[in-house]
């Protein structure tokens, strides 16, 4: 009893307990057939998950571990291994069937049919289902458990072959049946048997190479193991068991490379342009992964041609697939020697192919590029349409684009042996500065061009970042670089743009325009940020007055070095104690304001100035609010001096050139001075024969001063001393600018100062009519401001818009360059005039219909001005849209009828009625959708209207009928169409129509247009209206050359790319790069294919300077909208 007790209180053996026998069945698999004795529980789960993972598969179909359960596809497939050796035709008859089933085919194939009927009969019964809609597509269901069924399909496929590689691979049967099907079934009708089969065959592929790489491997040992012996002994049986085992070795990799040819001429020849752009995108991708995983069978000719062909293909993914595919490629060294070929075959195309359609295509094929030219398979010739892709739109292709202009002109180190190696990284700031500034040499002419360049290379220069170096080189203290006058101008641009980028500025202008802005998540964003501003004023902070005053006198460079007193830390002034440093600068910059004229430094010289009153503390402040005075009282002095020299008979220059300065200070603050106003206005009243552009500055002075007069008033308790100073001004203003309104139609004097004066007057008067709108004023204290102008006064305020929205587009060219030219160009002038109709501050009925009236005369913008007046005037429902569109086709129609009966030539005349057509085509385009049911009663009233205003005057006017009504005709339903031919027909019942005949034509062609419309008794559906929308970023619009002709002395070799060396199929057709042409990709012209680098930069810069972009502005106001905008 007590040896009982004894045993059970015994401890318990520590450790598993032991495994059941009825778990032992799971020892046909080999992960548990060795697991004996003491095994850590990993081991102990893994033989559980085994043994649970054999049992599941007693019951599972093949298909439904694919479909739903992937974990269990290596055990199924090393059961499926294990059982072909007893049953071969079973096994057989499992996996095919699963590839039915994959393909989504319900079937009802037995084993005994499939063995005994032909791979081409069972196809044909497959089809046959998927004709009679009994398929089940898996490849491309979108539900949530097939989500994972391509990836299991791929890895069944992969596991198959990797565990038959020691024996049923090689056995003839097995793959050599699942090739057949595969390959039949990818030529098949069905696209999801297309799909499946093009995914297997290409896997198999894929694995088979990965067999052949391990047997390349095997055999590579086996050699060695045979050559090291017969150094031994010459004979014997180690020998013979080598050189047998070599044999097997090499018969197995030749069996494995002759199924692969056979898949791709089977599967792959005809799939990889297949009407399904994914098939085509994997069959592209699979060849780049044998090309660079199997070189020894693919880096052919006879394979490579097929990436170079679909780089034409008509899908953005297959192209990218193909770029991206070739990139993989050339990456690899040993692969260059073997390109040689194919490069010069298809170089042309991936160098087109970086002005893609698609941004996506176009960034991949730069980086293609760049691997070309790191192993100089490019020549710098060949890189001159690259260049016009720095100012390109998407910023994505810019960058990539400066990226490789980066490596290959400024760091240089492209041309390595090694992908990463970056020898230019090490040069010092000196070379890349002196390389950089040869690129903007050739922009030099527009900073706008060179600011896009700037931008596109300021991430990967970290030279544009040494403000140092940059300071020493323009201060001559660097003897590395000499500076010639221009590259001083481009180094100073560089500076502000480079200084600009550094605090978070944007340089060009965005896409989208957003404006830049950090969040609280992004605080480490702008801790950097401000880091580079510190960094920058460190830079600088002794160094700023030196350059100030060695550049004050050039008018190039002053404007961007004084911009730099925005971009500071100016507190480090103080914490520093370099305040004498900044007394100087601001002492400098005042200076610099009274040496200049032009508007670019003179802006940047206020805005350095107000930029300090603003930012900085104590002390300085009160410095530069000091140093602002000043220079005031200083201006106001030079202006009244120069009015009074004027008056003495001297010279105007200075005049226009104080009143400029004056003008840009008045933009930004205003300067109170009444006895200024009235030497303005005194001049201007008395001397009408000075410059037309001292006018024109004297106007704008004076608008402005009413502008700020008005603004400085109490709304709430004006003073009547105010009011009455500011009505003496607003009247001293309205009979100048009446006096030019009246005058200016018929001033005699041509030339750009009548028309910026012309310009200037007109712009003004609406800013002032909009100013002092009546209604704004009425039932308020300052209800005697209000104002509204007599109805003759707004015909001549048009007479004189009109003539400046006919001065044509060659005189507008040449004055692009001139200074103020956004502010005085017809442009400008048609939006002062849309302004004071929709601000309603003039009657619509007379200025409406006049602006529409020339809504296609003038061109592109001028239309989309009018446009967007159009459409904002129908946002009014009370606004009679069908009044003004009759009136301004009125308008229209007289102008053509008026050169009609002063009998000018036939070409003015012919346009003037194209314009009417023009005219009332785009009128009753508007009416589209929905909208022409809804406003039907407005397009019948325009076509009555109309109709009664052609038989006014028979048959003189009835060309009205053909040029402006017929257009809205086709907007009505048939049912509509009875009573206006009633009407017309009534019209001329008693009218004599014998004699001239062709002036009654256009009236039997709109009788005749309004029966057929009747007859076709076409009924309106509401439809809604839809935009269409170009997919992809605009092309440029540019000569497209001739593909090269492959018979031309450059592509001979080429030739032999295409040609039969046994392993095409009989029926494929040659694809050469010109087949699809025109299919989305954009050409380059090769022009400058002879000349050397720099010159190709320089002419591409030539082109790139005629796109005319134009740059964001940085001031805060423009024009003389700034006063006013906040009074209307």
């Amino acid at each position: 009893m007590e040896e009982t007790l004894a045993s059970l209180r015994r401890p318990k053996r520590r450790g598993r307990p032991p495994r059941p026998r009825e778990e032992y069945h799971a020892a046909d698999f080999e992960d548990v057939a060795d697991a004996e004795g003491l095994a850590p529980p990993q081991s102990k789960r893994k033989r559980a998950a085994s043994a649970a993972a054999a049992a599941s598969l007693e019951d599972q179909p093949l298909i439904d571990i694919i479909k739903h359960n992937g974990r269990l596809i290596s055990h199924a497939v090393k059961r499926l291994v294990e059982d072909y050796e007893s049953k071969k035709n079973l096994v057989t008859f499992q996996i095919l069937t699963m590839l039915f089933e994959a393909c989504g085919a319900k079937h009802e194939i037995y084993p005994d049919y499939l063995r005994e009927s032909d791979v081409d009969d069972i196809v044909v019964s497959l089809v046959d289902l998927a004709r009679k809609g009994l398929v089940e597509d898996n490849y491309n269901s979108k539900h949530k458990d097939l989500k994972n069924f391509k990836e299991n399909l791929v890895c069944f496929w992969d596991s198959l072959v990797l565990e038959c590689q020691n024996g049923p691979l090689f056995d003839d049967l097995l793959f050599q049946k699942i090739k057949d099907y595969v390959v039949a079934l990818s030529c098949a009708p069905p696209r999801v048997y297309r799909q499946v089969a093009s995914l297997t065959g290409l896997q198999l592929v894929t694995s088979f190479i990965s067999v052949a790489k391990t047997l390349s491997g095997q055999r590579e040992t086996t050699q060695r193991q045979l050559n090291a012996e017969k150094k031994k002994q010459s004979d014997g049986p180690l020998i013979e068991s080598l050189n047998n085992r070599l044999a097997l070795t090499h018969a197995n990799i030749t069996y494995l490379e002759e199924l692969m040819r056979k898949i791709f001429s089977g599967l792959f020849m005809h799939r990889y342009r297949d009407v399904d752009p994914e098939i085509r995108m994997s069959c592209i991708r699979s060849l780049g992964i044998w090309v660079v995983s199997y070189p020894s069978l693919f880096l052919q000719d006879i394979y490579l041609k097929y990436l170079g062909w679909t780089l034409n293909d008509k899908n953005a993914g297959v192209r990218r697939t193909s770029v991206l595919a070739l990139q993989s490629l050339y990456e690899v060294d040993d692969n260059i020697p073997s390109l040689g070929l194919f490069t010069e075959r298809f170089y042309t195309r991936m160098i087109q192919l970086a002005d893609d359609i698609d941004v996506s295509v176009a960034v991949s094929a730069i980086g293609l590029i760049k691997q070309l030219l790191r192993h100089q398979l490019l020549s710098d010739d060949d890189l001159g349409p690259l260049y016009d892709l720095l100012i390109d739109e998407p910023p994505m292709i810019r960058r990539a684009i400066g990226e490789l202009v980066y490596d290959h002109l400024i760091a240089q180190n492209i041309k390595t042996s090694h992908p990463g190696a970056r020898d230019g990284e090490n040069e010092p700031s000196e070379v890349h500065i002196g390389r950089m500034l040869q690129i903007l040499r050739e922009f030099s002419d527009d900073p706008v061009l060179s600011s896009y360049v700037i931008d596109d290379i300021w991430d990967d220069m970290k030279a544009m970042k040494d403000w140092r170096c940059i300071v020493s080189v323009l201060l001559d203290e660097n003897p590395a670089i000499e500076l010639t006058d221009m590259d001083g101008t481009n180094l100073v641009r560089m500076l502000r743009e480079s200084a600009r980028k550094a605090v978070g500025e944007r340089i060009v202008p965005a896409v989208d325009n957003r404006k830049l802005y950090y969040n609280k998540g992004q605080k480490y964003l702008q801790e950097i940020l401000e880091n580079s501003r510190r960094e920058i004023t460190t830079a600088l902070l002794t160094r700023y007055p030196q350059l100030l005053r060695k550049f004050i006198s050039d008018k190039a460079k002053i404007s961007p070095l004084v911009d730099m007193m925005t971009l500071l830390k100016l507190e480090l002034y103080s914490y520093k104690r370099q305040e004498k440093h900044f007394k100087t600068a601001i002492d400098l910059i005042a200076d610099a304001f009274f040496k200049h004229g032009e508007k670019g430094p003179l802006r940047s010289c206020i805005k350095a100035i107000l930029f300090c009153c603003t930012e900085c503390q104590a002390d300085l402040k009160d410095y530069a609010e000091n140093k602002l005075k000043n220079l005031e009282d200083e201006l106001v002095l030079k202006v009244r001096t120069a009015i009074k020299e004027v008056e003495a008979g001297d010279d105007e220059y200075s005049l226009l050139v104080n009143l400029k300065r004056f003008y840009e200070l008045q933009l930004s603050k205003p300067v109170k001075n009444d006895s200024l106003f009235e030497d303005m206005y005194r001049i201007l009243a008395h001397l009408r024969d000075m410059d037309n552009e001292v006018k024109s500055f004297l106007l704008l002075n004076m608008y402005l001063q009413v502008a700020w007069c008005l603004q400085a008033i109490d709304g709430e308790n004006p003073s009547e001393t105010c009011i009455d100073e500011l009505l003496s001004k607003q009247s001293t203003l309205f009979d100048q600018l009446y006096y030019y309104l009246v005058v200016l139609p018929t001033y005699q004097k041509e030339g750009r100062s009548t028309t910026v004066l012309s310009c200037r007057v007109c712009i003004i008067t609406a800013e002032m009519w909009c100013l002092f709108k009546k209604s704004k004023y009425s039932s308020t204290r300052l209800e005697s401001l209000g104002y509204l102008p007599q109805s003759d006064m707004v015909q001549k305020f048009w007479k004189l818009c009109e003539q400046q929205l006919n001065i044509s587009d060659e005189t507008e060219d040449e004055d692009a360059n001139e200074e103020y030219i956004e502010d005085t160009n017809r442009d400008a002038v048609m939006i002062a005039a849309a302004k004071l109709v929709l601000a309603d501050t003039v009657s619509k009925d007379y200025l409406g219909p006049e602006i529409v009236s020339h809504y296609v005369s003038h061109g592109a913008s001028t239309t989309e001005i009018i446009k967007h007046l159009i459409t904002s005037l129908k946002k009014n429902t009370n606004f009679d849209m069908g009044a003004l569109f009759f009136e301004a086709l009125k308008r229209a129609y007289e102008r053509y009828m008026a050169h009609v009966h002063e009998g000018e030539n036939q070409i003015l005349t012919g346009k003037s009625y194209s314009e009417c057509q023009d005219l009332a085509s785009h009128l009753a385009g508007s009416y589209v959708g929905a909208a022409r049911i809804k406003n039907k009663s407005d397009i019948l009233k325009i076509i009555q209207d109309g109709v009664s205003f052609a038989f006014v005057d028979l048959p003189n006017q009835l060309s009205f009928l053909e040029a402006a009504l017929l257009p809205f005709v086709s907007k009505l339903q048939s049912s509509d169409i009875p009573d206006i031919l009633a009407d017309v027909e009534k019209r001329t019942q008693d009218t004599n129509m014998v004699g001239d005949q062709g002036a009654w034509r256009p009236y039997f062609t709109f009788v005749e247009h309004l029966r057929d419309k009747h007859a076709k008794n076409e009924v309106l559906h509401e439809e809604e209206e839809k935009p269409v929308r170009r997919r992809g970023r605009p092309r440029k619009v540019r000569d497209v050359p001739d593909v090269p002709d492959l018979r031309s002395g450059r592509d001979v070799r080429g030739k032999k790319l295409f040609r039969d060396d046994g392993h095409n199929s009989s029926g494929e057709e040659s694809i050469s790069a010109s087949d699809h042409q025109g299919h989305g990709e954009d050409d380059d012209s090769d022009g400058d294919a002879d000349q050397p680098l720099i010159n190709t930069i320089r002419s591409s810069a030539a082109k790139l300077r005629s796109l005319k972009i134009a740059q964001q502005g940085t001031s805060s106001h423009k024009g003389v909208s700034g006063p006013s905008g906040s009074n209307s």
